[in-house]
């Protein structure tokens, strides 16, 4: 690698990555939707936009992140705006990647891709994916793998991504309990996988840099498996908070689980606590990043249980 492209290099992930690569010498060019502070080198281009230049030309490699993440927040998650940027940009970037001579492209997936389990999944896992947004990171993963725009195409499957940053539910969960506002969980030994963000970028290096790597599928996380009662105690001492005695019950987060489902349906919009809020606290989605480790020789540095004292510190400035 030479020059390399990396698209929603403006986000938490992007960020990392772009910074590691300069850091190591590459010459980046920081692909982002709108001009962003702080960001040398930057190619302003929404993908879903009509294009008036190549931003691929004189590239050898693409790391693309760029994408509609997850909302949480819709009751009803739009499939066609799903598949529009997450799907459809990600073939117009490899048509243009294909033009230009790109060697090697780097696909940003997510477990999502395939459905939900309350067992360890790996790469071998063909359940179907069960929403918009996973859906369309599958399809997305199929054009990468397999509609031969890239010679060395790879596809990184990210559990939840841990580190200093302000979005996503690790750092809400943190404030929330920060603020004494977060219940007390009880323990239902739910098991969830996670990878800290600098493992995520060493883990795509790796896959762009090897040659073994080309037209595979590789998950990512730090592997361990994490409960949710181990998260919240955890970051009780990492904010030197008491751990509460009592625990919130079970059957009582589950009534207020359904009291969110009907709130959200009348007001069209996701309430703060419903069903699917309670699956991600309490429920299992654990990953095995077995193959990656055996393949590629990745090996995770970071672990959560670390890794809360430097988040929660960041989170307080």
């Amino acid at each position: 690698m030479k020059t390399v492209l990396v698209t929603g290099s403006d986000g938490f992930i992007g960020r990392v990555l772009s910074r590691t690569l300069a850091m190591q010498g590459f010459l980046v060019k920081n692909l982002v939707r709108t001009k962003t502070e702080n960001i040398s080198n930057q190619v302003v281009l929404d993908l879903t936009s009509n294009w008036s230049f190549n931003p691929c030309l004189g590239v050898d490699t693409i790391f693309h992140l760029a994408g509609k993440a997850h909302a949480l927040s819709e009751v009803s998650q739009d499939n066609d705006e799903y598949q529009k940027i997450n799907t459809e940009a990600t073939q117009r970037l490899l048509e243009a990647a294909q033009q230009a001579g790109v060697q090697r492209f780097i696909y940003f997936s997510s477990v999502k891709a395939v459905g939900d389990s309350d067992f360890i999944q790996d790469e071998t896992s063909n359940l179907v994916a069960n929403t918009p947004y996973g859906q369309s990171k599958y399809n997305a993963e199929q054009l990468v793998l397999h509609g031969n725009y890239v010679s060395h195409s790879v596809v990184i499957r990210p559990c939840m991504v841990y580190g200093n940053t302000q979005k996503g539910n690790l750092p809400k969960m943190i404030q929330a309990i920060a603020r004494g506002i977060f219940p007390p969980l009880p323990e239902v030994n739910n098991q969830r996988s996670m990878v800290h963000v600098e493992d995520l970028v060493s883990a795509a290096l790796l896959a762009a840099q090897q040659a073994k790597a080309a037209q595979q599928i590789y998950i990512v996380s730090d592997g361990q498996y994490y409960s949710s009662r181990q998260l919240y105690e955890w970051i009780c001492k990492a904010l030197n908070k008491p751990i509460p005695a009592m625990t919130i019950p079970l059957i009582m987060m589950e009534i207020f689980a359904k009291i969110g489902d009907i709130m959200g349906r009348c007001c069209g919009r996701r309430f703060i606590f419903d069903s699917d809020v309670m699956g991600k606290l309490l429920g299992s989605a654990c990953y095995s990043s077995a193959k990656i480790e055996k393949e590629l020789g990745f090996k995770a540095r970071y672990n959560l249980q670390q890794a809360l004292p430097e988040m929660v510190t960041y989170l307080q400035k």
